[in-house]
């Protein structure tokens, strides 16, 4: 088979040059800290749906619509401007497919979720990177000096992911404002940690789009499903690209019962922000550096020796999620804030770790 003469199918040069990514997944046994999960579990009410999930529905392809009312009342939105998605990543390759062509741009603040610049390279388009400072601000005027007439897709994390950095509302009015003529991106992945969102803005605000997950606070990562809240003029072309049947009917099924148990959310976030409260205080007395998080994680500065601290705390039965490689993260690992007893067990493993390993310097 390595005969040279022998001709395989390849790949368009597009597909040759798109970035590539390996989430470290693998062997994740132990306290996951690592993805940002639901730490503890979903809502009972979901088992009990699954529980009652006929052989015979399986059988039928899945259909949204339905759900899709239910979630846009849930949000106070109107059917039409709600899509239902195989996960966020989904969404993101939608939009991504729907705005980016050749001569187009896509501009990206950075350090950000990694799946934007992996689609973007997908695409004709050409990405553009506008860079934080050290302390990780919304880089809100290098971002408005970089819009241009090529501007077509502007991706904004809000909170921020590895960061846990929040974006005020009024920057992002100015960020739409600057572009009308390009679609603005606002990821509420950690919404629910935050509680702050420009969701009342869709069919307001004709160049706004925003993307919602039920991977984290909900418990549902495993289901992968999540939310696209645009406005109609916008909604015709998304729905053009995605697949029909991209969400699953196990998902759909289980979406309803998820809404319907905002007690389990009030309760699994209240722990949440309660954990994510102790864990700073106690990395404050350990004298470790972190930038102030509106999500469900920390971003800490280990220094050095971050992949050594990563492996001695998986070796604890603590997963963590060495970021080092993106855009001016170098030296930092990202923890999950989960239950109080799942951090608190981070929190001792950790505080051995760096006496054994030794502080950032």
């Amino acid at each position: 088979m390595n005969n040279p003469a022998v001709t395989i199918p390849q790949p368009r040069d597009l597909i040759r040059r798109m970035k590539d990514y390996h989430p470290p997944l693998g062997n994740r046994s132990g306290v996951r800290l690592d993805f940002n999960e639901n730490t503890f579990a979903c809502s009972p009410k979901v088992l009990e749906t699954l529980a009652r999930i006929s052989r015979a529905e399986l059988t039928m392809y899945p259909e949204r619509g339905h759900v899709e009312r239910i979630a846009a009342a849930h949000l106070g939105l109107k059917p039409d401007h709600v899509l239902l998605t195989n996960g966020v990543d989904e969404a993101i390759h939608v939009l991504c497919q729907t705005y980016l062509d050749a001569g187009g741009e896509m501009l990206l603040p950075v350090p950000t979720y990694s799946m934007y610049a992996v689609y973007a390279s997908g695409t004709d388009a050409k990405l553009v990177e506008v860079q934080a400072d050290n302390a990780f601000r919304f880089p809100l005027e290098a971002l408005l000096a970089c819009v241009s007439p090529a501007t077509k897709l502007i991706a904004i994390a809000n909170p921020n992911s590895p960061t846990g950095q929040a974006v005020r509302r009024d920057d992002i009015l100015r960020v739409l404002n600057a572009a009308p003529h390009a679609v603005v991106l606002v990821d509420e992945a950690y919404f629910h940690f935050h509680g702050q969102s420009v969701i009342d803005l869709i069919g307001r605000v004709p160049n706004l789009i925003v993307a919602r997950t039920f991977s984290k606070a909900y418990g549902l990562a495993g289901l992968r499903l999540g939310l696209l809240a645009a406005p109609e003029e916008q909604m015709q072309w998304l729905r053009r690209v995605i697949s029909p049947y991209s969400v699953n009917s196990l998902a759909l099924a289980c979406l309803p019962a998820a809404l319907e148990d905002q007690a389990y959310i009030d309760w699994y976030v209240a722990e949440v922000l309660a954990a994510r409260d102790e864990f700073t205080a106690f990395i404050d007395r350990l004298g470790v550096r972190y930038w102030p998080s509106r999500a469900n994680f920390v971003l800490t500065y280990i220094g050095p020796q971050h992949a050594a601290f990563c492996k001695a705390m998986h070796q604890r039965g603590i997963l963590v999620r060495d970021r080092s490689a993106d855009p001016g993260c170098d030296g930092c690992v990202r923890i999950t804030i989960g239950t109080r007893e799942h951090t608190a067990a981070g929190a001792k493993a950790m505080e051995e770790v760096l006496k054994e390993i030794g502080a950032a310097e």
